[in-house]
């Protein structure tokens, strides 16, 4: 499935874990079947909000088959496949398309971070190395580093670059990257709480943490701005920001994960260095998904 003209709500998705901190292939599933139902344009697997970062190589090509079957074409399949090593990143590259994936979600090379030009050439590499799209991820709140406007431009003129998910949180960054969007090359949010701004400005849609606990009014969100209903596209927006904000009061995927367990989804625990987030700021959460009716 073609991700070049793709718009909308892209879910980056939670990977459920057992007691036991093993994959719950059975919760994987179910939520895939949740969001097809709930109308999520498409699935970001094994991205930030899905750990992957504390799995095994085989765990992630484990958990994108299952979600490349349980999605069975009826979405596309994006798979987080970044790594500070360019040549870790190719294979796991590689692999992701072997098994079917609709597109490639890239980082920033985090911790050793490189200069401008090895940033390029990190993307590049990859890019040139496979046939499905890829897009460019920059976060430079995880990362320590970030693309330069002058880098992006460079990046979007490869054929096989066709966009960046931009989740800085920095407006005056989107502005100044926003001249690169087109045909060919799309600019996604990556921060739900600005959303409404970034489609203002050319983007696409938003790949969210949000969407994991309320998909389809995250995906009409995006659908009723892009289709001129912007009025009620900002005032969704609105409602729910404070539980958009809520998300992150400690890191993701904490808090998503723990709204999920709250709402008998049953996304399971954490993988250390991630673990159970406070008393306190459970009670602030559950208040927050009550306030918006996710909560029996």
């Amino acid at each position: 499935m073609d991700i070049r003209n793709l718009k909308g709500s892209i879910v980056a998705l939670v990977t459920p874990f057992r007691a036991d901190g093993s994959v719950n292939f059975d919760k994987l599933r179910e939520l895939v079947e949740w969001h097809i139902a709930s109308g999520t344009d498409a699935i970001l697997a094994l991205g930030t909000t899905g750990e992957s970062s504390t799995m095994t190589h085989e765990e992630d090509d484990a958990v994108l088959r299952c979600v490349i079957e349980a999605a069975a074409g009826r979405l596309p399949v994006i798979a987080g496949t970044g790594s500070n090593s360019t040549q870790t990143m190719l294979e796991k590259s590689l692999r992701a398309q072997e098994l079917g994936a609709a597109g490639l979600l890239l980082i920033t090379p985090y911790y050793n971070k490189g200069n401008a030009e090895g940033i390029c050439r990190h993307f590049e590499t990859v890019a040139g190395a496979v046939s499905i799209p890829c897009l460019l991820y920059n976060v430079p709140g995880r990362t320590g580093c970030s693309i330069s406007p002058e880098s992006v431009e460079r990046l979007a003129r490869h054929p096989n670059i066709c966009g960046i998910k931009e989740a800085s949180g920095d407006m005056s960054y989107a502005m100044k990257i926003a001249h690169c969007v087109g045909p060919d090359f799309a600019l996604w949010c990556g921060n739900d709480d600005i959303t409404i701004p970034l489609l203002s400005i050319g983007g696409s849609g938003v790949i969210s943490v949000w969407a994991n606990i309320m998909p389809r009014a995250c995906h009409d969100m995006v659908t009723d701005y892009l289709e001129g209903r912007r009025e009620r596209a900002a005032a969704t927006a609105v409602k729910y920001l404070d539980l958009m904000n809520g998300l992150f009061m400690e890191v993701n995927p904490i808090p998503v994960k723990t709204a999920l367990n709250l709402m008998g989804r049953e996304a399971g625990p954490f993988r250390l260095p991630l673990c159970a987030m406070s008393p306190a700021n459970e009670e602030k959460l559950r208040g927050l998904l009550e306030k918006a009716g996710l909560l029996g």
